[in-house]
């Protein structure tokens, strides 16, 4: 079997920066153990598949897998699938996929970019013991959750954010989750690092599920619903974010850095 592959750096105006992430479309759903193998073997921190809907809702079905697992809902991966299939016909304005856990989400063209719809995950308030000292944090920190595995953590400054290096096995030995650091920023309205060791990523470079709770978190706190963000990762990337009811809106770019085929025997 040949399976188209597109290896896209999502949420980066250049190459090398961004997230990484594999989009392969397929005719029809493969089985979940092989789905997995072939994202163990893409090696990045996701690989969406996606296979054309049935009906007219939804313009293709998507699913993301990590080296480790699937997950729920990925924010970079699905701009990344958007961007392959917007790219491939210039008269499409937007794209919807439909996911098994996520809801509907949908890429549209804005300028030189993409906007990305995502649920808004609300977190709660939560006792976390241990998760304070895995990450390594020694000051004040607010921890909320949400129940699709997701930690808010919640730190005094930027400069907490980018210094942490926290204790990946520690963090991985906790209740599966990912790990969402943010604080007030210096040049953008909010900054964030993202960890993620029980789904075989120690530290996710972009991450925009994150967004999907950090959003209404930051609407609230600011009193409004526009802001600029940061993920302060090595590779690091900036995204614009608006919270609209009961969606988050993300923007940003993407750029393709790899195409080809994967053989599956």
């Amino acid at each position: 079997m040949r399976i188209p592959f597109t290896q896209v750096d999502a949420f980066a105006d250049a190459p090398f920066t961004g997230n990484p992430a594999a989009v392969m479309p397929l005719s029809a759903w493969l089985a979940d153990d092989v789905l997995l193998k072939i994202a163990q073997e893409n090696n990045l921190s996701e690989t969406a598949f996606l296979v054309p809907a049935e009906d007219d809702d939804a313009d293709f079905e998507l699913r993301w897998f990590t080296p480790g697992a699937e997950v729920v809902l990925c924010g970079h991966a699905t701009l990344a699938s958007g961007h392959v299939v917007l790219s491939s016909d210039p008269a499409l304005l937007k794209v919807r996929f439909r996911t098994r856990k996520a809801g509907m989400l949908e890429v549209a063209r804005q300028d030189d970019g993409y906007t990305l719809s995502l649920p808004a995950w609300g977190p709660s308030p939560r006792a976390m013991p241990g998760l304070v000292e895995a990450l390594g944090i020694t000051g004040t920190a607010d921890i909320l959750w949400h129940e699709h595995g997701y930690a808010l953590i919640v730190v005094e400054d930027e400069g907490v954010v980018r210094n942490l290096d926290p204790d990946q096995r520690a963090l991985a030995a906790l209740e599966p989750m990912v790990a969402v650091v943010t604080a007030p920023g210096a040049t953008t309205d909010i900054v964030s690092r993202v960890f993620t060791p029980a789904y075989g990523i120690d530290e996710d470079p972009v991450t925009g599920s994150a967004h999907a709770l950090a959003v209404p978190y930051w609407a609230d706190r600011l009193d409004r619903d526009t802001m600029t963000a940061f993920q302060a990762s090595a590779r690091g990337g900036h995204l614009t974010c608006r919270l609209a009811g009961d969606r988050v809106v993300l923007g940003g770019q993407c750029v393709t850095v790899i195409e080809g085929t994967f053989l599956l025997p």
